[in-house]
Order: structure tokens, then sequence, then C-alpha cells
């Protein structure tokens, strides 16, 4: 097992020279190994494998889900109805209104991930033109004011209202990420001479808990969603439908949903992750269509946006 890990430590660049460590990394690593290798010889629907979690202490990667919660200010909305999807499937991906895969790193930051590829998703269908727009923006200017806390957590309906009281996006290769390694937000440079005419005018909630309504919502965009990502089974994620519910549903992580389809006869939500594109499915997962809350809670709050 240690020469195991000792690979995993050339594949993720670990550099570890404190004996005590590296013993304690080696031990996270065997666990989720013996994980993997358990869930693998039990014919589920979806592979699990190794990834740059897998040394890391659950403390370390809880850190890391920064999705805050809905408070009394950020009371639910009214849902809107959409009309009824016809299309067997969607893959926005394909379609072209979703940016490369990102990586929020050591920062609980994924809110603002969820939220500028919403935005990012709904400028396309608008426009046609696919833009990424600053998550750093987000971290360092729609703080505690709008009810984020930068690395600390944040929602996206708050970044929403952060838009809507009349800040514009600013491109990514304006106003770069770097609170994935630095670990904290920074000071608020927004320079609205450098922003691009985008924003958000509104945002409409989608009826919580009916895969019917989410796939008419995710017909007309990308979506906006949370779920609880806590679990090894969604940690460990590799390829295949996770159809388990040993993921939970008490909401965590900020995602973005942006398709669905069948593969071996079960029914997907594609769900695109800010954890670069060496977890899951080159940064992406396929969470089973199920009735009620869904599989990791994905039903439970879809958010779409709306732009000018």
């Amino acid at each position: 097992m240690q020469f195991n890990y000792i690979g995993h430590m050339a594949t993720y660049n670990r550099q570890i020279t404190d004996v005590r460590e590296f013993m304690t990394r080696l031990e996270n690593f065997t666990n989720t190994h013996n994980f993997i290798n358990e869930h693998n010889s039990s014919n589920a629907t979806w592979v699990a494998g190794h990834n740059q979690f897998s040394d890391w202490s659950h403390a370390e990667y809880k850190q890391m889900l920064g999705y805050a919660g809905r408070n009394e200010a950020t009371a639910v909305r009214a849902p809107t109805v959409f009309a009824e999807a016809n299309a067997d499937s969607v893959n926005w991906v394909d379609a072209g209104a979703v940016t490369p895969v990102k990586d929020q790193g050591q920062c609980g930051s994924c809110w603002a991930f969820s939220t500028t590829g919403s935005l990012e998703g709904a400028h396309y269908v608008s426009t046609g033109e696919l833009l990424s727009f600053s998550e750093q923006q987000l971290v360092d200017c729609a703080g505690i004011r709008y009810g984020n806390l930068a690395c600390n957590g944040g929602l996206q309906e708050s970044a929403y209202k952060y838009y809507e009281a009349g800040h514009k996006a600013e491109l990514e290769s304006v106003y770069p990420y770097f609170s994935g390694t630095s670990k904290t937000g920074g000071h608020c440079a927004y320079d609205e001479s450098s922003t691009t005419a985008v924003t958000v005018s509104d945002y409409l909630a989608v009826t919580p808990n009916a895969p019917t309504q989410m796939k008419a919502a995710l017909a007309t965009q990308p979506l906006a969603v949370s779920i609880e990502a806590d679990k090894l089974v969604f940690q460990t994620y590799k390829t295949g439908v996770l159809n388990s519910t040993k993921c939970g549903t008490s909401l965590d992580h900020a995602v973005l949903a942006v398709g669905y389809g069948t593969e071996a006869g079960q029914d997907y939500w594609l769900v695109k992750n800010s954890w670069n594109t060496t977890w899951g499915d080159q940064g992406y997962i396929k969470l089973a269509i199920v009735d009620g809350e869904g599989i990791c809670g994905v039903q439970m709050e879809p958010l779409a946006p709306t732009t000018n």
C-alpha cells in the first residue's frame, strides 16, 4: 500500500517531508483505497476511483464544501412553472454553453462557481456567445453584505443579488481566480471600466423535488443546483450513474446541472463540478434521476438566472 501511495504522491505532486504527516496521509489513502475496492466489487452502476482527495482527512474535504444554506434572508421564492420538455436528452456541454471545468482548490467557493456557470449558460442561450466569468469577483466582492463568506461558504441566490444590485460580470481573464491556493478571499478589485455588459436581471426557482419540472427548466438553460457531497460515494466517483441513497440530502455543495440523458437504462442528470478534471468523469458526474429530493439532493433547489 505504501508503494501505491508513493505513486499517488507523484501523480498529484504531493510534497510531504514530515514523517508523521506521511503516516497520517498514508492511513487516509489506505481507507479510501479499501472503500474503492469494496465498492467496485459490488456490481454497482458506477465506478469509484482515486483522485486528488484520496489522502485528505474528512475535515479537510468538508472545509471545501461551501454551500452555506438558506436562511430567513434567502427565503424560497415561488417556483416558476416551465413548459414540459419533450426531448429525451439535453446536453449543454455539446451545445457550447458550458466553459471548461474549473478548479475551486482549497476554498469553500463552490457557490461562486455554480453562480458563474449558470450565468455563463444563460448568457450563451441569450446571445450564442460563451464567456468565462470571474469567480474571484464574487469571492472578493459579493461578501457579508450579500450573505456570502468568501472561502467559508455562500449561496447562489446571494451571489445573484450582488449582480442584481448593479454589478456586472468581470471576465475570468481580467479578474483571475487565486483563492484556491491562498485559501482566502482578497480585496475587492471590481472595476466598472473593465467589466462585461452582462449581469443577472432576475432568477427563477424551479419547482423543488419535481424531476419533470427540472427537465423542463434544464431544456431552456443550465441550472445552478445544490447537493450533498461529503460522503465517500461522491468523493470517489469516477464513471457511470451514481444512484446511491448513501449520498444523502443534507445540502453542502453547489454545482451546475448541464443536461440529462439515459445510460444503460438509467436516466441521469449530467452535473459539472468545480474540482478540476482529475475528479469524477473529467470533472463531471451523472446522478440518477429518481422521485423526490433526488440523488445527493440534486432536485431540491434548482435555480435559473436570467440575464440582461
